[in-house]
């Protein structure tokens, strides 16, 4: 059984070639592309991550991942010769997820591989199917209407706090960094001033949902490591 399905789009065969047995090795579905053109025309919605290079002929990968932005929320990795911190910036920028500068060692890209996966089906991912709702301890969370609703009563949250409640609702009691938070909501490169943001709205998200706010019994904050959602009556 395959461990997820990647798109290698590099145009140096023998790199791409090695990418492919080193993937295939460890049961990942894995497809090629030469160039991003023919990257874009292959991706669709069953892929789980692209490996992406970015000196490419007619059409580079900063300009490839954009695209790819523009209808997927697919991880993209990027692999370059590049090494700079100002290529590792606009490769973050143009919507890539991580950057591997080459030469890499093989152990590397496995390790950046599995842990993109990792993220993207834990927080973003590839889920089964699931009711519309979510309900735990009297908050009603709809996954189609970007609903919530606090003891029968609808309150109303921002499009991000709503991302943010979802996705610690979907795994009660995980403990979630604001690093984990920052990356899976804004889908942005998370710094230091970041955990300010998330605090922020999590305030926010407790002054709607808690009964009382300044002693949370959902959104409870974990010192040192982040915050998890909490249902009471498991407890």
């Amino acid at each position: 059984m395959f461990q997820g399905k990647i798109l290698i789009v590099e145009d140096d065969e023998d790199i791409r070639m090695g990418v492919k047995i080193l993937l295939e090795a460890e049961k990942y579905q894995v497809l090629e592309a030469q160039d991003g053109q023919e990257g874009l025309e292959i991706l669709d919605n069953s892929f789980d991550l692209v490996i992406l290079d970015i000196m490419m002929p007619r059409l580079n990968g900063l300009l490839t991942c954009q695209k790819i932005r523009e209808k997927s929320n697919v991880p993209v990795l990027f692999l370059t010769a590049k090494s700079q911190e100002a290529d590792k910036l606009a490769g973050l920028m143009a919507g890539g997820d991580d950057y591997l500068a080459k030469p890499f060692s093989y152990a590397e890209l496995l390790g950046r591989v599995k842990a993109l996966l990792r993220r993207y089906q834990v927080y973003q991912g590839k889920e089964n199917p699931k009711e519309p709702v979510l309900e735990l301890a009297g908050i009603k969370l709809n996954r189609e209407f970007n609903e919530i609703e606090a003891h029968g009563q609808k309150v109303d949250v921002s499009d991000l706090e709503y991302k943010m409640l979802r996705l610690m609702m979907e795994h009660p009691q995980k403990i979630f960094s604001a690093q984990n938070i920052y990356e899976s909501v804004w889908r942005e490169p998370y710094f230091y001033t970041c955990a300010n943001t998330v605090m922020v709205h999590i305030r926010k998200l407790r002054l709607e949902i808690e009964p009382d706010p300044q002693n949370p019994r959902y959104i409870k904050t974990v010192w040192g490591r982040g915050y998890r959602f909490e249902n009471p009556e498991e407890l």
